[in-house]
């Protein structure tokens, strides 16, 4: 059984590369389980969620991901999400591989949210907004440039400081970025906003979101989570990854108990933009939203990468 750490696993993954493996992905047929989610309570301990994720394929893969979640640990200078990941053989059973579930889960997220903005954003959106500073947004950038032709990115965080700080990262790696501190204005400035924060209470506001904008929601995973209030989802196209989303988004399940979005008003998921089975934007001047949980299908997409590249080069 082989150990790829997080240099290792990041490696293959760049998003030239991933982006377009998990089109294919999505196109192709996986088996893809409802995730298993526990909540994790202890005395004098923060309160956590843990979310075990599996996945296999004809491709003779297996799959499956253990993540922590807990939010408190911000305020203990600890990253607020932990994962491991373990890979297959999907004919024996014969463990593979472990990978840094951690970096496996932030360019896996950062990936699908650009797969679902070359569908959704205007092909000539050049202004992102990130929302959120933690180890997925870091990557947002990179990502959507990888599809669009990103020119000037913003950053927005809870504390100033956090969103400062990452800006500055950002322009020393050739970025124009800049930290905001006004929400509302650039939200009605931005061309993408895309949240990935570990919110509880929406962040963006429907009123403040532009014509022919895309909101990019990939934060939030529970009922308890939310990144945007229910009046983003009016008069919007809204798309989400998987169907599992309608039960587990906190947002979604606002905007329907809202009025604002019924199930059947969702246009579709991202396997059926990849197969072409509905019409991801058709218009500069409509509102586009996309709505990602999560998919244990990225995961086993991303890993089976790292593995292939690991075999490649050792021959």
């Amino acid at each position: 059984m082989k150990h790829f750490d997080e240099t290792a696993t990041r490696e293959p993954l760049a998003f030239a590369r991933l982006v377009p493996a998990l089109r294919a992905a999505f196109a192709a047929e996986a088996q893809v389980p409802p995730r298993h989610v526990h909540s994790i309570e202890t005395a004098g301990g923060n309160k956590g969620t843990v979310l075990i994720m599996p996945a296999w394929s004809d491709a003779g893969f297996l799959g499956i991901k253990t993540i922590n979640v807990f939010p408190g640990n911000g305020a203990r200078g600890l990253p607020g999400l932990h994962a491991t990941y373990v890979l297959y053989h999907a004919h024996t059973g014969v463990p593979l591989a472990m990978m840094d579930g951690n970096e496996l889960t932030a360019r896996r997220t950062a990936a699908a949210s650009a797969l679902g903005a070359a569908f959704l954003a205007r092909a000539d959106a050049r202004r992102l907004l990130v929302v959120g500073t933690g180890r997925i947004a870091r990557l947002l950038p990179a990502a959507h440039a990888s599809v669009r032709p990103i020119d000037e990115v913003q950053v927005w965080n809870h504390r100033p400081e956090g969103a400062e700080a990452l800006a500055a990262q950002w322009r020393e790696e050739g970025l124009n970025a800049r930290a905001v501190t006004a929400l509302e204005a650039a939200v009605r400035q931005a061309d993408i906003v895309s949240c990935a924060t570990l919110a509880t209470e929406p962040l963006v506001r429907g009123e403040w979101l532009s014509a022919g904008s895309h909101l990019d929601l990939i934060g939030s995973f529970t009922p308890a989570m939310r990144e945007a209030d229910a009046r983003c989802f009016a008069g919007a196209r809204t798309f989400i990854d998987t169907t599992e989303a309608l039960q587990k988004a906190g947002e979604l399940l606002d905007a329907m108990a809202a009025g604002t979005l019924r199930a059947d008003e969702v246009q579709g998921t991202l396997a059926a933009l990849c197969r072409g089975e509905c019409a991801g934007r058709t218009g500069s001047g409509e509102r586009t939203v996309f709505k990602a949980v999560g998919s244990a299908l990225e995961d086993l997409t991303a890993a089976t990468l790292v593995w292939r590249h690991a075999e490649a080069t050792s021959t």
